[in-house]
């Protein structure tokens, strides 16, 4: 074989090495434009997912009762229980004739207890302490953890505490509201039941008994805290709707005063002293957290039932409360007024305002 025919022989054949090179290096290359699909695991026959997904305690309230809905409208059109509502510890079924009833609710029905855990991303929901007024938390009942736990956030992190065991007036524990609501509910009609009310959040415990010194610190120490919660939330407000704009205006005069005690653990003379010398900060707060409360019906008054989520996050963390809001109580027609509100606080008859409920 001549030079020339060789050459053109080994060109040829580094031509087809290189395509060949190319071609194994191309298949092994992920196309980048086109989303990798992963497979869904094969779940076994027999294997249940736990209601809202593999680990519902991530899953937020406000979401997956969004999910519940919009499955039932597309599933359950013509159920007649979809809108009808029924009250704590009860649950809607049909009777023979398929109308709605409400009966009371099995409390083995009821999610299972856990305890006390962690729950991550709640910014700007609730805040939390076991020390009390000491430190700045909002209870807000099953703000972001899944029924029936009630939701904490801890100030400056981004995690709640979930808690879902719950202490009743009988003094009993019970795994979570559901349960007690489902039991309140088998006692309805009795004496029993009738008298039975949730107490506070958390297991039972002893609590001190409220010395009469001890009341009078009461609302030093809560009037402090009040006009820090609007603070901190006048702060962290941006745009997550945390204030109305009526609110903003006038928690901005309280944060913008160079007089404004700053947020600490201060002693009780400094809080008495604080209220004396600028005590037109404290009037708004006590006005904004008496609106807060006075939901059901909006009315002026505060029940027990309204009183609760302040109440019963603060008993097993400041021993006083009990006797607090039973003194403010005082015609003991066992509702709350307005101006029995502003008198518990130290506020002045002339400046109670219903304007400033807003």
């Amino acid at each position: 074989m001549d030079r020339p025919t060789m050459r053109v022989w080994i060109i040829f054949l580094l031509c087809l090495a290189g395509q060949a090179f190319a071609a194994s290096i191309t298949e092994e290359q992920p196309i980048l434009d086109e989303p990798v699909v992963e497979e869904e695991p094969i779940m076994e026959e027999d294997e249940v997912m736990p209601e809202g997904g593999a680990n519902p305690v991530q899953v937020e309230t406000g979401e997956f009762d969004e999910a519940i809905e919009i499955i039932e409208e597309d599933v359950n059109a013509e159920n007649p229980c979809l809108n009808h509502h029924c009250k704590k510890g009860k649950v809607c079924e049909v009777d023979e004739e398929n109308t709605p009833m409400c009966v009371c609710q099995d409390p083995t029905s009821c999610p299972a207890s856990v305890g006390e855990f962690e729950h991550v991303s709640c910014r700007h929901r609730t805040h939390y302490s076991k020390t009390g007024f000491n430190h700045l938390y909002i209870p807000r009942p099953f703000g972001k953890c899944p029924w029936p736990f009630f939701s904490f956030y801890v100030i400056m992190s981004d995690f709640c505490i979930c808690v879902s065991q719950v202490c009743a007036t009988d003094n009993t524990t019970y795994d979570s509201s559901c349960h007690f609501f489902a039991h309140k509910c088998s006692l309805e009609g009795t004496k029993k039941g009738h008298k039975l009310h949730l107490d506070y959040i958390g297991p039972c415990k002893f609590i001190e008994p409220c010395l009469d010194a001890e009341l009078n610190e009461f609302p030093l120490r809560m009037r402090d805290w009040l006009k820090n919660v609007l603070v901190t939330l006048y702060e962290r407000d941006e745009e997550n709707n945390l204030l109305t704009e009526k609110q903003k205006l006038r928690v901005k005069k309280i944060y913008e005063n160079e007089k404004r005690l700053q947020a600490g653990d201060h002693s009780l003379d400094l809080l008495a002293h604080d209220f004396e010398k600028n005590y037109n900060m404290y009037i708004f707060p006590v006005h904004w957290q008496f609106g807060q409360l006075d939901q059901h019906p909006i009315d002026g008054f505060l029940s027990h039932t309204e009183l609760a989520p302040l109440r019963a996050p603060l008993i097993p963390m400041e021993h006083c409360t009990t006797r607090f809001f039973e003194q403010c109580d005082s015609d003991s027609d066992k509702y709350i007024a307005l101006e029995e509100w502003a008198k518990c606080f130290g506020i002045k008859d002339q400046d109670v305002d219903k304007d400033l409920v807003i």
